[in-house]
């Protein structure tokens, strides 16, 4: 999954967290709201303006950003 064009890093924008296609939708609020156990489905009812890409996208940033942690690392 290429997340690039869906996650956006600005400076200004909730302390320069990633974010979601430039909203104020951080991709930790999306992997904590899963880890709460919601479903991808409720995630979607309550965030009409996000589609399933954006939340794939969420995971994948995530799955790369933990590998570059473990390959810092060694």
């Amino acid at each position: 999954m290429k997340y690039h064009e869906i996650i956006t890093i600005e400076p200004g924008k909730r302390s320069g967290k990633p974010c979601i296609r430039g909203m104020r939708i951080t991709v930790y609020d999306i992997l904590e709201y899963l880890a709460g156990g919601m479903t991808e489905a409720e995630i979607l009812e309550d965030f009409s303006e996000l589609t399933s890409e954006d939340i794939k996208a969420c995971l994948a940033f995530a799955a790369d950003r933990e590998k570059k942690l473990f390959v810092a690392s060694l």
